[in-house]
């Protein structure tokens, strides 16, 4: 309750000072746009964005100094594939039904901050349970009334009845209630709808659900639920608003008929063949692929004994999905950084960077793919992603050199987001 009563007066502060200047001293830049190290940098922020980047000299005349000149400073990091506004897995199915809308927005309250102290100062959240949870997590944020990255959400998803992105698998009489059916619909018609409905009702983009899912009983990730029709429908309407659709989808037929549709980007892509890859290249979609939580899911699900369907699943596609992650990285096919945090505990989502270099990224690369790529993806590439006049002030301060250990990035030091200090 302290910090959270500290950061919203600085937030207030910071808003009511208007032209207020806070100058950022580094001695170690990450520039993500040019790939390298910058020494010596300030950056001068005017109220929530950066207005200059030049070697450092005098800070300017009653500037707040931020001395960050012992650590390594990196734009604000970007989570492309998250569930803040929803409870954790964990073996009880049912535990979305039970927990009420005011919980899970507690929950989601701590979650967004545990995930902004972690150094992502933005996040995509693609898809709760309880639909438009993430909306109104969202807008507390926005409002300066929670402390969390900078939310795009989804809404809910869309899937058909009994899909991966139902609850299933529930006692034989347990209905579900309408708030947890917001994006279920059947016909291409009725998506499209469904879709219509999650825009009006303040959703930033669409989520389809292309394939079946992993932790969801009864679904089988290599499985197409969606026709190429219903998903081509449901990003007409993304586009007719000026927005985008990505899809869930694990199985290589999903994959490539999402892919054709037209969707911006495929969440998970375990089993995307070669023909899949070479399409996504061509069509310059980018892969979302969470390359961490497999041993997530096998260590502590197994312990707290999560449903056996999901553990079998898990297994059938963990090391299926790295492999396939190498070869996306040696073709030269976009990758987002994302984590499906929700699964794992919030605020470790820093762990994945170790695993994409592992699995064929340099540590810059997967810099990139965490600040700079989902900027673009997003398309907010002029307000986030890279440290540079303009944008909006989202920077991290990490101990060592990311560049060269990565998982330097699994302990941030500081935080700032819209020129608000964090921590």
């Amino acid at each position: 309750m302290i910090l959270r009563a500290v950061f919203l007066g600085a937030l207030l502060w910071a808003t009511s000072a208007g032209a207020s200047t806070t100058y950022v001293q580094t001695s170690r830049l990450v520039d993500v746009a040019k790939g390298q190290i910058r020494l010596e940098q300030c950056i001068t922020v005017e109220a929530d964005r950066i207005t200059a980047v030049k070697k450092c000299r005098k800070p300017p005349k009653g500037a707040h100094v931020v001395d960050w000149r012992r650590f390594t400073v990196l734009p604000g990091l970007i989570d492309l594939h998250t569930h803040l506004a929803d409870v954790e897995t964990s073996a009880d199915v049912a535990a979305p039904i039970k927990t009420s809308l005011a919980e899970t927005l507690r929950l989601g309250e701590a979650h967004a901050l545990l995930t902004l102290k972690a150094g992502f100062t933005s996040v995509r959240d693609v898809g709760t349970y309880r639909g438009l949870t993430d909306v109104i997590l969202r807008d507390k944020i926005n409002a300066g009334e929670a402390l969390g990255p900078r939310m795009f959400v989804a809404g809910a998803y869309l899937t058909k009845p009994g899909g991966g992105g139902e609850i299933n698998g529930l006692p034989s009489g347990v209905a579900l209630p309408d708030d947890l059916r917001l994006g279920v619909g059947e016909t291409p018609q009725q998506l499209a709808g469904r879709a219509k409905f999650l825009l009006d009702s303040g959703a930033d983009f669409l989520k389809i659900i292309a394939t079946g899912a992993v932790l969801t009983l009864n679904t089988e990730p290599g499985e197409q639920e969606l026709s190429e029709d219903a998903i081509r429908a449901i990003v007409a309407v993304a586009k007719a608003r000026g927005t985008y659709a990505t899809a869930h989808a694990h199985g290589p037929e999903g994959i490539k008929a999402a892919v054709r549709a037209g969707v911006r980007s495929i969440e998970h892509a375990s089993l995307i063949d070669d023909e899949g890859l070479a399409l996504a290249k061509a069509k310059g979609v980018w892969l979302v692929m969470d390359i961490f939580n497999g041993d997530f899911i096998e260590e502590v699900g197994t312990r707290e004994k999560w449903p056996a369907d999901y553990l079998r699943k898990n297994r059938e596609t963990t090391d299926a999905q790295r492999d396939r992650f190498t070869k996306a990285v040696r073709l030269g096919v976009k990758i987002g950084y994302g984590t499906d945090s929700g699964v794992y505990p919030h605020g470790l989502n820093g762990r994945q960077f170790a695993y994409m270099v592992r699995y064929g990224m340099s540590p810059m690369q997967a810099i990139q793919s965490a600040t700079i790529e989902p900027a673009r993806l997003m398309r907010m590439e002029a307000d986030i992603g890279i440290v540079a006049p303009g944008h909006f002030a989202d920077m991290i301060a990490v101990e060592g050199d990311p560049t060269q250990d990565v998982r330097a990035l699994e302990t941030v030091v500081a935080v700032m987001k819209a020129g608000v200090l964090v921590q």
